[in-house]
């Protein structure tokens, strides 16, 4: 006799930090719904966080078109089928069409959540939200062990942002992880870890040259998101700007630094008991004063200073020091 399966059609974010934040409902759904069978749809960018979900029977990739045209490209792969529940994260209207039994869908207003807690409403959550949870392999945890092998904690950092204006400067990470990693520095005998997509390379190059070369784990463009996920699991502190990489090392239970500027940390910050935030002097309000649609093409991070972070890194470090003994 055939097994009867729960077919869901999950709709997530086409940016990689929303991605992630959400994508701790796939895995209450996998937990609440154990023959659930999850047709994904993502962007190209966010499609291989869900390479590895438990009943995935698919993994669409939804390319943005002009006029819209991309929402009929799914319609014409998903139609015909009769779905147990489809999850919309974006907030179409597509779902209205389909042959559905249920539907939970984004709708845009009410008061100003974290992004994780937003996600969770879809689901009637809010009161215990959905952590962000990314599923690996055995084999993707043996190929982190052996890219991060060696003694010596992992100091973890990614240089770049999505946009300009929420990019700390590559010369003040460069400095401040020669105060972290140099004699004396909280972190004295960690190695450097370097993340990034293959577009950071410029971004990751005063980083890389801030130790010796035998200190360095360059991951920046080489491995891909899950890899990187489960790389970033075995590291004893991660900086970063609020990014999808900032995001990967909160889910991954690393304890996590996020530089803020232009973003409201209220939204994105670090989802995990063991983040911390920091920013200079303005405020997210400041930023929205000069730049009401936060598009300008101009650095807005350059009021934090380096012994501000210095100082937070050194407090998350005092912190979780007893419970990331062995990382």
């Amino acid at each position: 006799m055939a097994t009867r399966t729960f077919p869901i059609l999950f709709i997530t974010a086409s940016r990689i930090g929303d991605a992630v934040l959400s994508s701790g409902l796939i895995r209450t759904l996998i937990d609440e719904v154990p023959d659930a069978r999850f047709t994904i749809v993502a962007s190209a960018l966010t499609a291989p966080l869900f390479a590895q979900t438990p009943g995935l029977q698919s993994v669409i990739v939804l390319e943005k078109r002009p006029l819209g045209l991309h929402w009929f490209d799914l319609w014409r792969q998903i139609w015909r089928r009769q779905w147990g529940l489809v999850v919309d994260l974006r907030g179409s209207a597509l779902s209205t069409f389909l042959r559905r039994k249920r539907r939970a869908v984004h709708r845009r207003g009410g008061p100003a959540v974290h992004k994780v807690v937003e996600a969770s409403r879809l689901l009637k959550l809010e009161s215990a939200p959905a952590a962000p949870y990314l599923f690996t392999t055995p084999e993707i945890e043996a190929e982190a062990d052996r890219l991060t092998a060696g003694e010596g904690p992992i100091l973890a950092i990614a240089p770049a942002a999505n946009w300009v204006g929420k990019a700390w400067p590559a010369e003040r990470y460069a400095m401040l992880v020669r105060q972290l990693l140099g004699p004396g520095g909280a972190l004295e005998d960690a190695r450097l870890m370097v993340l990034g997509g293959p577009d950071d390379q410029v971004a990751a190059a005063p980083l890389k040259g801030a130790v010796s070369k035998a200190r360095v784990i360059d991951l920046v463009g080489k491995v891909d998101l899950l890899t990187a996920f489960a790389c970033l699991k075995r590291s004893r502190l991660f900086i970063g700007s609020d990014s999808g990489l900032m995001h990967l090392a909160a889910a991954s239970g690393a304890p996590t630094l996020g530089l803020f500027g232009p973003s409201d940390e209220e939204l994105y910050r670090p989802w995990t008991p063991k983040g911390r935030t920091v920013r200079g002097s303005r405020s997210f309000e400041d930023f929205k004063t000069v730049d009401p649609k936060l598009n300008q093409e101009i650095c807005h991070m350059m009021d934090l200073r380096v012994s501000t972070v210095l100082a937070a890194a050194e407090a998350l470090i005092d912190e979780t020091r007893e419970d990331r003994a062995d990382a």
